[in-house]
């Protein structure tokens, strides 16, 4: 069966690499797999395996007349049957597709900002009555999509972000700092990822632990934010102990290579860094926020401190440095979470499992809207 994802761009961010993750993950005995970019392709292009379909429309405006009919064309010529929306690309893909006969449209709400940011429901209404479901990555997402949208509670699925397996390579370069005073932070630089907050925070441990380090791993196209990030640091005294690395192809081993993964956001969906940091055996500090509270098991495996809270964020860095075997311990429990519950393994036979009731229901008319 035909399972045509579509996203926006394939840019370096959580939502595009899941759809990527999925695509290359999905059972070829079963699926054949499909990867459409509404607006352009990204970075996460070279991860797509070479087996899977593309398509990549280059829309200029929201209604572009010339990329719907493409996209509707490629529907009927590859006998598309699910169509797997992720994010904002659902209202593109339900008046491009949503009329198709024997098509099945599936969202994938991935909002990562919903608690720092309000959506129009009124929109969203209107296309979640041309769909057949909806996978919310947390558990305030999928309550939004039963009382704002009007969606069934059978048919809103919590599904958890996955990151597929990779082997950590070498480094692009040497990194700053020193062994045992390494931390972390992946994450593109955005204001819900509440940089500002860390960097406050780390001012504060420099004071007691002046080798310790800070490595900021992540993207963004907001030019001036980064600056203004990179001014506050300077004011904070710490130009010698932080670091902007960008975004990087070498995560595996830049993580293997930190002592102490942290995350600060205000607002979080299903976080990938955390996987990320759970697969590197790394020891995570994460703000209560989204699932995060989840990934870390409520605090057996990671630290949990409140969102903007930078004295609790300085304080869960102290403890971490200052005691390896802690440090250990929690790397320990995270990684064999994260194995148990947050891989392909796991995560794709679920995926899988929705896109079978959807196609039962191909020839019922059935909808996810009350």
């Amino acid at each position: 069966m035909a399972v045509l994802h579509v996203t926006d761009t394939l840019d370096a961010g959580g939502m595009e690499r899941v759809a990527v993750n999925l695509v290359n993950a999905l059972p070829r005995g079963r699926w054949r797999p499909f990867l459409c970019t509404t607006r352009r392709d990204g970075p996460l292009g070279a991860l797509v395996e070479p087996d899977v379909g593309r398509l990549d429309l280059g829309r200029r405006w929201r209604l572009d007349l010339r990329a719907i009919g493409r996209l509707r064309a490629f529907v009927r010529r590859e006998r598309i049957r699910v169509i797997h929306a992720h994010g904002d690309s659902i209202f593109f893909a339900t008046i491009a597709a949503g009329g198709s006969a024997g098509v099945r449209i599936l969202w994938h709400d991935h909002f990562g900002r919903y608690a720092t940011e309000t959506r129009p429901a009124w929109l969203y209404r209107l296309a979640a009555r041309r769909i057949g479901g909806v996978i919310a990555v947390n558990e305030p997402l999928a309550a939004w999509a039963t009382s704002a949208l009007g969606v069934h509670s059978d048919r809103v699925w919590m599904v958890p972000n996955f990151v597929a397996q990779a082997s950590r390579g070498a480094l692009l370069a040497p990194l700053p700092g020193v062994p045992g005073r390494r931390v972390v932070c992946l994450a593109n630089l955005r204001p819900q990822k509440d940089h500002p907050t860390l960097l406050r925070a780390f001012a504060a441990v420099a004071a007691d632990f002046p080798d310790a380090h800070l490595l900021l791993a992540g993207g963004g196209s907001d030019e001036p934010y980064r600056r203004r990030l990179e001014d506050l640091a300077d004011s904070l005294g710490l130009k010698n102990a932080v670091s902007f690395l960008g975004s990087r192809d070498d995560v595996p081993a830049l993580l293997a290579a930190c002592d102490v993964g942290v995350l600060s956001s205000s607002s979080e969906g299903f976080p990938l860094a955390l996987v990320e940091y759970g697969l590197a055996g790394l020891p995570a500090i994460a703000t209560r926020t989204g699932q995060c509270a989840e990934i870390l098991d409520e605090g057996e495996a990671g630290r949990l401190v409140a969102c903007r809270d930078a004295g609790g964020l300085a304080d869960a860095m102290r403890g971490l440095l200052a005691d390896a075997p802690t440090r250990a311990q929690l790397g320990g429990r995270l990684e064999d979470r994260v194995t148990r519950l947050y891989g392909a393994e796991k995560v794709v036979p679920m995926v899988a499992a929705i896109y079978e009731r959807l196609l039962s229901e191909a020839g019922s008319g059935a909808r996810g809207a009350r």
